[in-house]
């Protein structure tokens, strides 16, 4: 299997380490390229899972699979050079930096395509749909929260230097922690009506959004999301209001709160979710009778178009 990636960085990497894993407990023999921007060697255990890096596209090549693991901005340039070259895409999330870019003009009719939702298979958040599915639970309202302290993102690099911060890379907590929309959208479809109040609010050193909050309405159940970089204790949650009582899932935790008190315990690595998804990738790219994701880019660039107001 031919696989390029387009970026080496922090996910860029969670990914290379995980595809080879996956890809050896399988028995598929990889060949991997990266494409990179920038003259820095690489740290050399990430050069050792490489077969070669190159600065330019080389003319003509293909791939079976190539990761779109760049800054959100240079999602769609590198998309349109990749067009009809690569049998499946895995483009990591935010889609695009805005909702301008027209899908057709940069995937060719009938790629095969999925875009990063590690949230969807966190051990949490498989426990609560299950949950949801079969309690047949129905919430009047949810509540979610996403809060973290961006300087401790990335242990070692400056949070400054990194898209995050900065509009113009297409950073910003507003698309940067598109999850909670993400997961909300397939637990619940797309609410009816929506509203948001973004800026920058804290003392970090950015130009990006720092603080996202959004009410939203569906038809019978209304929502309250909060985003922020600032937060210096990590919280990850959605809590449920039902008829019987809360149902709360602590996705840092890995607890989830039963209505009635009980808790169900699913404490596993952060890089667990990862390894689910780069499964199940692998297993999608394989597929030849496989068309359509479980995160088609149609749908990731409805959810951008939610998160950023334009629906």
């Amino acid at each position: 299997m031919k696989v390029l990636f387009t970026g080496l960085g922090s996910i860029g990497t969670r990914h290379l380490k995980n595809l080879r894993a996956a890809a050896g407990a399988m028995g598929l023999p990889l060949k991997v390229w990266a494409l990179r921007s920038s003259g820095r060697p690489l740290p050399a255990q990430t050069a050792a899972l490489l077969d070669g890096q190159f600065r330019t596209l080389p003319d003509g090549e293909v791939w079976d699979a190539a990761f779109i693991t760049n800054p959100t901005s240079l999602h769609f340039e590198t998309l349109c050079a990749l067009r009809g070259r690569v049998g499946a895409l895995f483009i990591e999330k935010p889609l695009f930096e805005h909702t301008a870019y027209a899908l057709a003009d940069c995937l060719a009719p009938g790629q095969k395509a999925y875009v990063a939702a590690p949230m969807r298979w966190c051990g949490t958040m498989l426990a609560l749909k299950q949950r949801l599915g079969r309690d047949g639970l129905r919430p009047y309202c949810a509540r979610v929260i996403c809060s973290s302290y961006l300087p401790e993102w990335r242990p070692g690099v400056d949070y400054r230097t990194v898209y995050s911060a900065h509009r113009d890379m297409g950073g910003g907590v507003t698309i940067d922690l598109i999850h909670e929309w993400d997961y909300l959208v397939e637990l619940f479809g797309a609410p009816a009506q929506i509203c948001n109040f973004k800026g920058t609010y804290s003392d970090l050193e950015l130009d990006s959004d720092d603080l996202s909050v959004y009410i939203a309405r569906w038809p019978r159940m209304l929502g309250e999301v909060h985003l922020d970089y600032f937060g210096r204790t990590y919280r990850r949650t959605i809590e449920l209001f039902c008829a019987d009582g809360t149902l709360t899932a602590d996705f840092g935790a890995g607890i989830l709160t039963l209505p009635d008190g009980t808790q169900e315990h699913y404490e596993e690595p952060v890089n667990r979710r990862y390894e689910r998804e780069m499964d199940y990738f692998l297993h999608y790219a394989l597929d030849d009778a496989a068309a359509e994701s479980l995160n088609p880019p149609e749908q990731a660039l409805t959810v951008l178009k939610l998160t950023l107001g334009e629906m």
